[in-house]
């Protein structure tokens, strides 16, 4: 069982995720750092003020976490505010964590008057089209071909 909070409250996850994150995105972004990743998990805590970050854990270990930004893809700045950051632990995957997130990222997004959210992804489409987000258009980020999705809240 586990449970979804604000990450501004379980800051202690953060050494838990972030070496995982950084392992887990180190074919795209092979200059990052465990302080880079530390930092940019750092400044997601927050509980009402973009990017916010949310952990799913059970109280004693994290699972995972999704964070809820103003923008995530550079030179598309015109779309906001993005669900992004949709990390499971490899251990953890596969029992409805990375669904959970996303659902209380869209369900905060919903409450603070957010009418659509954005999102790109690598390789994860069947994953959000199963919770109802819609492809936009196709995109290159640091050289992989990626979509861009669309929910409309």
């Amino acid at each position: 069982m586990f449970r979804i909070d604000f990450l501004a409250d379980f800051p202690e996850y953060i050494s838990a995720l972030a070496p995982a994150v950084l392992e887990h995105w180190s074919y795209v972004l092979p200059e990052d750092t465990l302080a880079t990743r530390v930092g940019k998990l750092e400044r997601h805590l927050s509980r009402d003020a973009l990017p916010i970050a949310w952990v799913a854990h059970d109280g004693e270990s994290a699972f995972g976490t999704a964070a809820l930004r103003l923008h995530d893809l550079e030179d598309r700045e015109d779309l906001a505010p993005w669900l992004g950051g949709v990390f499971v632990l490899p251990a953890f995957r596969r029992r409805g964590i990375g669904s959970a997130l996303c659902v209380a990222v869209e369900q905060h997004a919903r409450r603070t008057g957010v009418g659509t959210l954005y999102l790109f992804t690598i390789d994860r489409q069947a994953l959000y089209a199963n919770l109802a987000w819609q492809p936009l258009e196709r995109t290159v980020w640091h050289g992989f071909e990626s979509d861009i999705m669309v929910k409309r809240l």
